[in-house]
């Protein structure tokens, strides 16, 4: 008998854990020959070079937390530069022996970056109305579809006075050259920092971003062309772009959170009529190979199958009330330097320490507000939690912790961590924030194995595990919801990069970076979590960075300023191109 959608995804999480003595199925070692082009680009799409505008914006970091404290910015072909740059663009270029590599504002497992970038714009000043691709390397939209003036307005009356959207996708197969099976996780990481980071660019520019997540992947794709097959003719099945997801980005903040997710409900019930406009436009352009062979990876394809989300109407989970804004600490750091300069850490000094009070604005970021960003981008109550590895947080004891999201999960979470934890708050912990101690121990060692013997979850100020009702949720949602608790993982980990970069705190400065090899039921046993209910998602590491001095840093768009449209060719095969940027 035949699995349904829901037991082959939960099928799949099984098959990808790794163990102490057996790691999920992987290509063994990396073919640098056929590693893929970070890069897609559509050969014979007119190209719209971008300006640089990002570093103009006068917003401050801290101001992106204070609704209606930016004013929203005119929609025009600048201002959708800048929302690219700050979400999707580089931040910078790193060197060392003649090997080169691009960052990005938005982080990806093993700077492999499967997500790919799409706009359909109504029209704007610059910018005729047509779905477009974005290319990081060269800052550009490429013009996939072009529309008519009629059916250019009537696109313009479909969503509200300004509004247009940014799409998601997704090639699998960047991520599973280098990590196979366990791939199809990290893409939906990468698809929850994408969201995020859409939507703190777009906070920086005083505008609203929410998920349109009542629209199915079958309109998604047909919306963004992906399912055009005579514009991917010519490369593999492997290389070709799987539907994530589409945010509606409006000219006003705060929208507030019942008139944000109404309009982009009515936007998604409009998707028949959206697809019907952009499926009579004039397309251009035809998909680039990423490599020259590929490795089969059966299981992603048929977990991606099991998991394609059908159109839904779900209702919108109200969220808890009651909580405090948010500290004004760091508040001068402009918002585009540090959405720019986000980075991974890669090794960790294993003394900088962290305050508790800045331990504690960290978390407090992680509470979903309205009108604040990243979180009012997800039309759905918490679902995601940590479990916290505290190292080096002074004024606060070594040992496990709990953090909670919302206050519906405690008895759940309780009943889940199920060994005989203190589950006693903080001395000093602000009311509002639902951390308990479970245990005073030190747990460096501890940490570090399960984060697959890495140093980095241990060395640093406090390491996590993100835990979510995995099985639950899923059997009572639906499959697709499997990629959903991923992307929230995702979210929840850009929060932590960007509160780290921005932190200001006596014990040294701090910086992130996500883990993805965990020992899954390694950190579960230690949690005393058994069966499928809640499982963990993604890992994360605080701490002080040890920068590697033999990598030169260049800046991210220098080859444009000196000769546009002129871009440096991607790695060469057989370099490290892929240089991680998280563990």
């Amino acid at each position: 008998m035949s699995q349904s959608p829901v037991e082959r995804a939960l099928s799949y999480h099984t098959r990808t854990k790794h163990h102490l003595r057996r790691y999920a199925r992987g290509p063994g070692a990396m073919d640098w020959s056929t590693q893929p082009d970070p890069f897609r680009t559509f050969e014979g799409a007119p190209v719209v070079p971008l300006p640089l505008r990002a570093g103009g914006l006068a917003a401050a970091y801290r101001d992106l937390y204070r609704p209606g404290a930016i004013p929203p910015a005119a929609v025009e072909l600048d201002s959708i530069a800048a929302l690219f740059e700050l979400s999707l663009g580089l931040s910078a270029w790193k060197e060392y022996r003649g090997s080169r590599w691009a960052l990005r504002c938005n982080p990806s497992s093993g700077n492999l970056h499967p997500t790919e970038g799409y706009l359909l714009s109504v029209g704007a000043p610059g910018l005729p109305a047509g779905v477009y691709h974005y290319v990081s390397r060269d800052h550009a939209l490429e013009r996939r579809c072009a529309l008519g003036a009629g059916p250019a307005r009537a696109l313009a009356g479909l969503l509200p006075a300004g509004g247009f959207l940014v799409g998601l996708s997704s090639v699998h197969w960047r991520e599973a050259w280098k990590y196979g099976e366990r791939a199809f996780r990290y893409c939906q990481h990468d698809a929850g920092h994408a969201i995020a980071a859409v939507r703190y660019a777009a906070a920086a520019l005083g505008w609203s971003a929410v998920l349109l997540d009542d629209l199915g992947d079958g309109e998604l794709s047909a919306l963004l062309g992906l399912d055009r097959a005579a514009d991917f003719a010519a490369v593999a099945a492997a290389d070709r772009e799987h539907p994530d997801a589409a945010l509606l980005v409006v000219p006003a903040a705060p929208l507030g959170r019942e008139a944000a997710l109404a309009a982009a409900r009515a936007a998604a019930a409009r998707a028949a009529e959206l697809t019907r406009l952009t499926g009579e436009g004039a397309w251009a352009g035809r998909a680039n190979a990423l490599s020259p062979s590929h490795v089969d990876w059966e299981v992603i394809e048929d977990v991606a199958g099991a998991t394609w989300k059908a159109h839904t109407e779900e209702p919108a989970a109200p969220l808890e009330g009651g909580l405090p804004p948010l500290s004004d600490d760091g508040g001068g750091a402009p918002a585009s330097e540090i959405l720019r300069t986000r980075r991974s850490a890669t090794a960790y000094d294993g003394r900088t320490s962290l305050g508790a009070g800045s331990f504690y604005a960290m978390l407090d970021h992680l509470l979903p507000r309205p009108g604040v960003p990243p979180w009012d981008a997800l039309p759905w109550a918490p679902l995601v939690h940590a479990v916290v590895f505290v190292h080096r947080v002074r004024g606060l004891d070594p040992g496990l912790y709990a953090l909670e999201r919302s206050e519906a999960a405690h008895e759940r979470l309780k009943a889940a961590l199920a060994h005989p934890f203190a589950w006693e708050k903080p001395r000093g912990c602000p009311d509002h924030l639902r951390l308990y101690r479970l245990s005073e121990a030190d747990l460096r060692s501890a940490a570090q194995i399960v984060s697959c013997h890495q140093e980095i979850a241990a060395d640093g100020a406090f390491s996590l595990g993100m835990v979510a009702d995995l099985g639950a949720t899923v059997r009572e949602r639906g499959a697709p919801w499997y990629r959903r608790l991923f992307w929230e993982a995702g979210v929840l980990g850009h929060a932590l990069y960007l509160e780290a970069e921005a932190a200001r705190d006596g014990g040294g400065r701090v910086r992130a970076t996500g883990i993805g090899c965990y020992f899954d039921d390694v950190f579960h046993e230690l949690c005393g979590i058994a069966g499928d209910d809640v499982q963990s998602l993604y890992h994360f590491t605080v701490g002080g960075p040890v920068e590697d001095t033999r990598l030169m840093t260049l800046a991210p768009y220098e080859h444009l300023e000196r000769a546009r449209p002129a871009a440096p060719p991607p790695p060469a095969r057989g370099s490290r191109g892929s240089r991680p940027e998280a563990p």
